[in-house]
């Protein structure tokens, strides 16, 4: 890759995928100006209207479906017959469009004879996006669409693997009609970014990936007072108590560590096993994830296809090798996934047990396809294993007793709890972590808060 271009190359086969200069210092200057003054229109546009426009954004984005499937697909591996990402998509968005008036409804404390006091949600100005390859729809527009109903500016730095969901971003907008300059996306590289955080150049910035990028966000921002919100790495456990129905447990339970070749912000990377249920949810779990069928993601037959790229698979395969190295047990065959190869994005899902937590496996982000299991005697094991992380994004407890599932999970260092479910975002709820995770929430009534800030009223009658 040449300096100032950005260049996708796909997983499937190699081949380049898309090819894009990165914006100029000029262009960026003019994008930064035109964001500004389109700001200080958007915000005299009432709610309801600002809202019918990101229903428009909804429709036209909707409209891309097939084509988006596909480019994903090339881009970074994820199987066409998943469909996309818009079903959630559109949740989100009729979620937080549906909650806007009240959310930013001023706030009236108690009357109080003579005065008139209340506290206005005023936008914070011009919000920056930094989305991931992983979910590059999904996580983008957490904050980009409810940054433009709560009357904010926007500017969408896509990542390089799906450099392409920019400029389908971008399409959406002007179909819809969104003032221009509004919204826009930029092809910027590592130091554009932090010369417009480091500049402070824009008022809030949302992250979403490494831990290492997050504090490189941070380094870039320190000192401008630019708010940060920041979605980083993730371990998410799971734990399986004595009660659980074990095939629900199972099913869901493979879908929430393989889906998207293990490539998910909320992925389950390590399974805590009530002994009681070991054998059968283990056997359950290894016949199940044997059955994925590891091929191309444009064929509709495939169920898992390959990584982003080789040198995400190749820290999986370091992390499988360590464990087995330390006495670690595989209970699925590589060798009946033919595409499996090694120094390729192409990799088996692997199941291992007889772990623990001095192996990297079940202590360090994996974000693929491999997942350890280890047996427990009970919640209080479960509970000290599953925060013995630096992580904590979400965490599941599988059970038919919704109190014990309370009880637990209010002792679990986590940004959400799920009872008999996980891997899903419920836009109802904060989505958020904790520790290494990152800080800051999205979605929500909280998520309008993060992307607004507090302006408060205060008359005196005289």
């Amino acid at each position: 890759m040449s300096v100032g271009e950005i260049v996708c190359i796909s997983p499937i086969d190699g081949r380049e995928v898309a090819r894009r200069a990165t914006a100029t210092p000029a262009a960026i200057e003019r994008a930064l100006q035109a964001a500004r003054a389109a700001q200080r229109d958007w915000v005299r546009v009432p709610v309801a209207e600002r809202c019918a426009v990101m229903l428009r954004v909804l429709e036209a984005m909707r409209a891309q479906n097939d084509g988006v499937t596909r480019e994903l697909a090339q881009q970074m591996g994820r199987p066409v017959r998943y469909g996309g990402e818009f079903r959630s998509f559109e949740e989100r968005v009729k979620y937080m469009v549906g909650i806007a008036a009240e959310a930013l409804a001023p706030i009236a404390p108690a009357a109080k004879d003579g005065f008139t006091r209340y506290i206005r949600r005023d936008p914070l100005g011009l919000i920056l996006t930094i989305a991931p390859w992983n979910y590059p729809y999904l996580t983008a527009v957490n904050t980009v669409v409810p940054g433009l109903i709560a009357g904010n500016a926007v500017i969408l730095k896509a990542a390089s693997q799906t450099i392409l969901t920019g400029e389908r971003f971008q399409a959406a907008m002007d179909k819809a009609g969104v003032p221009k300059g509004l919204f826009q996306h930029l092809v910027l590289g590592h130091d554009d970014t932090a010369k417009m955080l480091s500049g402070g150049l824009v008022d809030h910035v949302s992250f979403t990936g490494s831990v290492e990028g997050g504090r490189a966000i941070e380094r870039a921002a320190a000192g401008t007072f630019t708010s940060i919100g920041l979605e980083l790495g993730g371990k998410d456990p799971a734990y399986v108590r004595a009660d659980a129905d074990v095939a629900h447990a199972v099913e869901n339970l493979v879908d929430g560590a393989f889906f998207n070749s293990g490539q998910s912000c909320c992925e389950i990377e390590r399974i805590y096993v009530h002994e009681q249920v070991w054998g059968p949810f283990v056997d359950g779990f290894a016949a199940l994830t044997r059955q994925y069928v590891l091929g191309d993601p444009l064929d509709q037959a495939s169920t898992l296809g390959p990584m982003a790229a080789t040198r995400f698979a190749d820290v999986v395969r370091r992390q499988t090798a360590q464990a087995l190295a330390k006495g670690a047990r595989a209970h699925i065959d590589a060798a009946a996934f033919p595409r499996n190869l090694d120094g390729t994005p192409w990799l088996a899902p692997q199941v291992l047990t007889e772990v623990d937590h001095g192996m990297d496996v079940m202590m360090q982000e994996s974000f693929g396809p491999v997942v350890g299991l280890m047996k427990v005697a009970g919640d209080e094991e479960a509970l000290r294993l599953m925060n013995d992380s630096p992580y904590g994004l979400t965490a599941s407890v599988w059970t038919r007793d919704e109190a014990a599932a309370e009880r637990i999970g209010g002792g679990i260092e986590t940004g959400t709890v799920y009872m008999n479910r996980c891997d899903y975002l419920d836009p109802g709820l904060a989505w958020t972590g904790v520790k290494d995770t990152g800080r800051g929430a999205s979605l929500s009534r909280i998520g309008y808060e993060m992307l607004t800030r507090p302006k408060s009223f205060h008359l005196r009658k005289v």
